[in-house]
């Protein structure tokens, strides 16, 4: 009897082990259906209310290393009512916490917001804001490496190996040199940049205290959060306990990795993150929608980040192939999808200017799977080359200077994804070109969710493309055009799409 009741609490401990996993691997239902906006904080808006240091770069000026622009987070709640028009759910923001450095990736202190972005209190009051607005917020956490300004380094730079923090740190010897560059620096730091020293996450201290950062801003009352290079954390089973442990504070948190390359041992089997940063997609929309008007002074020195040479649509086709055949359909739909971002050009200087290649690009973005990240001030075909300069501040006092074709397309485009699940499904029917190439310009895909269907062409080419796809592929009754300029001729045993050079169009399909 005795081992009968052992084996059925055995049993029972098992069954909530494998519940629990479970769990963790969700991932959030709510991830797939957003539009998020990504933002980087000293450049969105600031607002009167918050106060700032004197010595700040003018806001209409080219952006500089190391200058500020006095962009705070009740600037961004002052401009909330924009984001909603415009159809925005979530906000990715880029670090907000105390540091010495305009894209505060260099973390002071990982428990308060930098001044110049606001107090506590602000951050409170833009959450709620954002809450009210039915608008998640996402957070950066970079716990990989902090600053030479971080408390616990600092103890170690004045009383080395005496200081309690010793062991928080790869440290190699005595004395360190964190801004004599003729030295060694003694110590391990991101990419070799003395101002990032790199955490030692197999110190159960350290370690601890970075969980506990993750679970507080949880409990705050944040969304997500996205986490810059965590491939270089390679402590065993750190991800994980991040992820229980932030997780039980909100089952419903949404964790995304920044990784460039193949993720699939980070988001596989959701016991990591739940999506990564979707470089592939941008890398491989950009190579066919802008093509060789690139402009080659935005390439980055990357080797994850193969915009050329160009290619065409069934170079697209298959590059598109093997990265929704590489993840699980969970996964897919947790991807953050992006165009561009704070560490690329932005996708206008990218295209040389063309507007035509960057409202291809956004039709590509919005109806694909996953969720759809815009950069802000891409929505009004704001410039930007290279570090600095993608960071350009947003121009509210030039409104007459945004480009209105990217906008328009832009918040059209964000409308009919939230209009349509099938835009917001995994369904993902590649019509056309066909599998062997022949090398066309266009490309279609038909997104479905149920009885929702539709069409989506682009044509990525400089003269008209007709295609002509098998009606045992696309069998409807009706169709009807909701977007883009295009025609579309249903036949007997055929279906004739007729598109015009740099254009794209969407139809609703009926049975």
């Amino acid at each position: 009897m005795k081992q009968r009741q052992h084996d059925a609490d055995v049993c029972a401990h098992c069954r909530a082990n494998r519940e629990a996993r479970t769990q963790l691997a969700d991932r959030p239902a709510w991830v797939k259906d957003s539009v998020f906006y990504q933002i980087f904080p000293d450049r969105f808006a600031k607002s009167d209310r918050v106060r700032k240091p004197i010595n700040l770069e003018p806001w209409d000026a080219p952006p500089t290393f190391h200058g500020y622009k006095g962009g705070d987070l009740l600037g961004v709640a002052e401009h909330l009512d924009w984001l909603s028009d415009l159809g925005v759910t979530a906000i990715y923001f880029n670090p907000i916490f105390r540091s010495a450095s305009n894209h505060r990736y260099h973390t002071h202190d990982y428990y308060r917001i930098d001044p110049i972005l606001g107090t506590d209190e602000d951050f409170d009051e833009l959450l709620a804001a954002c809450h009210e607005r039915g608008i998640r917020v996402i957070l950066d956490g970079v716990f990989n490496h902090s600053s030479r300004g971080f408390f616990r380094f600092h103890d170690v730079l004045e009383n080395e190996e005496q200081s309690p923090y010793v062991g928080w740190f790869h440290i190699n010897g005595f004395p360190l040199k964190p801004y004599d560059m003729d030295e060694p620096a003694n110590y391990e730091a991101w990419w070799g940049l003395r101002a990032l020293p790199k955490f030692n996450t197999d110190n159960a201290e350290a370690r601890d205290y970075l969980m506990r950062v993750g679970e507080f801003w949880a409990k705050r009352g944040i969304d997500g959060w996205r986490l810059d290079v965590p491939e270089e954390i390679r402590t065993e089973g750190f991800w994980e306990e991040f992820r229980e442990r932030t997780r039980a504070v909100n089952p419903n948190l949404y964790i995304v990795g920044e990784i460039w390359s193949d993720a699939g041992g980070y988001i596989d089997d959701g016991t990591r993150f739940d999506g990564t940063m979707n470089y592939p997609f941008t890398t491989a929309t950009i190579a066919f929608t802008v093509g060789d008007r690139i402009d080659t002074s935005t390439m980055m020195d990357n080797p994850h980040y193969d915009v050329a040479p160009a290619i065409d649509a069934s170079g697209f086709r298959q590059r598109i192939e093997r990265l929704l055949a590489h993840y699980p359909d969970a996964a897919t739909l947790a991807n953050l999808n992006l165009l561009d971002s704070h560490d690329t050009a932005r996708i206008l200087s990218i295209a040389s200017g063309d507007d035509d290649a960057v409202v291809l690009a956004l039709t590509l973005l919005l109806t694909f799977p996953g969720a759809p990240s815009i950069y802000y001030g891409t929505e009004i075909g704001l410039e930007g080359g290279l570090d600095p300069d993608c960071r350009r501040s947003f121009p509210w006092q030039h409104e007459g200077e945004w480009n209105g074709r990217i906008f328009d397309a832009t918040k059209e485009l964000i409308a009919l994804r939230h209009e349509h699940p099938a835009l917001r499904s995994r369904a993902y029917n590649i019509l056309w070109p066909p599998d062997d190439g022949d090398g066309s310009m266009s490309f279609a895909v038909e997104r479905s969710a149920g009885e929702d269907r539709l069409l989506v062409v682009v044509n990525a080419g400089r003269e008209r493309e007709k295609q002509s796809i098998n009606r045992d592929q696309l069998r409807f009754g009706s169709a009807d055009r909701v977007w883009g300029n295009a025609e579309l001729t249903p036949g007997a045993n055929h279906t004739t799409v007729s598109i015009p050079p740099r254009a794209a169009a969407i139809w609703t399909l009926s049975n």
